[in-house]
């Protein structure tokens, strides 16, 4: 017995609407899945942003800390530096210039030749990464973004003060050094060694004759007015301005890294 007419479209829309059910639900399944996928891909890559913004803070915390410690030794170099020149001009103010003694040795010494240990090259390993590689974003912090700023001009401003004191120097005090250094002094106290060697000297009781060298050349005013422009315009204002500014900043760093990232 056939159908009745009316009864086939009635199946067409049924068939129909089963596909379209079908369909949606196939859809509906792609579209969970791109979503779960695209979801997943997120989660994964600020997974991996967090797991090398760990990383990363804890290298800058250590390169900070490590230079925290070797800026407090340059600045302890720097007033022992200027405690030094401040002796020379005042013997060269009112002193006999054929005396010979060790604290006049130890200070001329510290005064005039001793430079490495009042000079800070901090590590930037860590810090041109973060400004080079734009692995600074992975600090979401915008207290830490800023510090790592101040933390470069502090360093520009401290390179370039040195830089500066570079040229002071060898214009104006290595001059003194070639005139009055008495070099056989020299050569018998830094037969091994230099600094520790210096040190060992002034905390000693030996004792290596010491007297300036052509000491009828000295321009006595002349070298107070040298020696106290390169004490307060070049040593001790870079102490207390650019050195004084890194300490300060890197403080600010590593207290900002450890609270964010729980560093001890």
């Amino acid at each position: 017995m056939e159908l009745p007419e009316t009864s086939a479209p009635k199946n067409r829309w049924r068939a129909l609407l089963q596909n379209w059910k079908k369909y949606l639900f196939e859809f509906l399944l792609i579209f969970l899945a791109v979503f779960l996928g695209f979801l997943a891909d997120n989660l994964r890559e600020e997974y991996s942003e967090q797991q090398q913004a760990n990383e990363l803070a804890r290298s800058f915390y250590e390169e900070l800390l490590h230079d925290s410690v070797v800026v407090a030794e340059k600045v302890k170099g720097r007033i022992k530096k200027e405690q030094a020149i401040e002796y020379m001009i005042a013997f060269f103010r009112d002193s006999s210039l054929t005396t010979s003694n060790k604290a006049l040795a130890i200070n001329f010494e510290w005064a005039t030749t001793v430079r490495t240990p009042t000079l800070f090259t901090p590590r930037t390993v860590v810090l041109e990464q973060l400004k080079g590689s734009g692995a600074l974003r992975y600090f979401k912090s915008k207290e830490l973004q800023n510090l790592v700023g101040d933390l470069s001009v502090a360093i520009d401003y401290i390179l370039s003060r040195q830089a500066t004191e570079a040229q002071v120097y060898h214009q104006y005090i290595e001059p003194i050094v070639v005139n009055h250094m008495d070099f056989e002094f020299q050569k018998q106290l830094f037969s091994t060694g230099i600094f520790d060697r210096l040190a060992l000297y002034e905390n000693s009781d030996e004792y290596i004759p010491f007297t300036l060298s052509q000491p009828e050349k000295v321009n006595r005013q002349a070298y107070i007015n040298l020696l106290g422009y390169y004490h307060t315009n070049n040593i001790k204002s870079t102490r207390l301005i650019p050195f004084k500014s890194y300490i300060e900043v890197n403080a600010a760093l590593l207290k900002e890294l450890r609270q964010q990232y729980k560093l001890k």
